[in-house]
Order: structure tokens, then sequence, then C-alpha cells
């Protein structure tokens, strides 16, 4: 079974977003061994993007997918292949990495294998994590040929 993880930073308060990143988490089961992993979210501003991409940097060790405005426009079609290819091609494990509110570092930028962009608008982080679930939710039931996408 294919191997996901999601990387995070910070943690979900609102019951509402976890009650939605379980149900997406339980869609996933039939399809994946999902994997989400929370880092800790660094609270003076001056220093976050540094930590937080230290702490992404260590959690790196598959074939990763950073979610970034400046990435590559992505179709649910487009990221459906690119997960067949990456596990066809024989990866262990596919990571999708969401930074914190003020970005990545270039060091995590260069290290990732791949940018995605949802759209030219900005989600917040905790809403992202939500999307992201149910774009590979949608991918894996392209790739499965059930109904969920049309």
């Amino acid at each position: 079974m294919k191997k996901i993880e999601l990387i995070t930073i910070g943690r979900i308060k609102e019951a509402y977003l976890s009650d939605a990143i379980a149900e997406y988490s339980k869609r996933l089961s039939r399809f994946c061994n999902l994997k989400i992993i929370e880092l800790k979210e660094e609270s003076d501003e001056a220093i976050a993007v540094k930590r937080e991409s230290a702490l992404i940097l260590d959690a790196l060790g598959g074939v990763s997918i950073l979610l970034d405005l400046k990435g590559k426009l992505v179709t649910s079609n487009g990221i459906a292949t690119d997960i067949d290819t990456i596990f066809t091609n024989g990866a262990q494990k596919l990571q999708f990495v969401i930074g914190g509110s003020n970005g990545v570092s270039q060091e995590v930028k260069s290290a990732v294998q791949k940018s995605y962009c949802f759209g030219n608008i900005t989600y917040p982080h905790q809403l992202m994590r939500i999307v992201t679930l149910e774009q590979i939710y949608r991918a894996l039931t392209i790739l499965a040929g059930t109904p969920y996408h049309k």
C-alpha cells in the first residue's frame, strides 16, 4: 500500500477542522497509509522560517512535494499522474509539505522534488491541510477508477 505523509507546521486547534482531517484520513485509509506529521510552529516571526524549515528538512525522507504559491499550477488529474509515476518508479514514500505562515527557506525549496500551486489565492495553513488531503484523495480515486472525482 502507498505510504503518504503530510508534513505541516503547527497543530490544528479547531474541532471542525480536525473533524474534516479525520474524515479525509478515514477515506484515504482505503488507498494508502497516511501519516500526518505536525512540526512545532515558531512564535517568533523573525526566526520562524529558519527554525521551521530546519524541522521540515529533518522530516524529509522520500519523494517530496512542497505546496507553494510559486509552484507548478496543477490539476487533479495531474496530481494523480504524478502520484502514479512516483510510486511506479519505486518510491517507498511520498511526502506533501505545507510550510508555516511565513513560508519556507530556499533550502527546503531546493530539497523537494516538486512544488505545486493549488491556485493563485492564499489559503489559511490549517485549511490547506484539508484541501491537500482532499486533492490526494481525489487523485487516488482517479487512479482507482472510482466515481468520486466526477
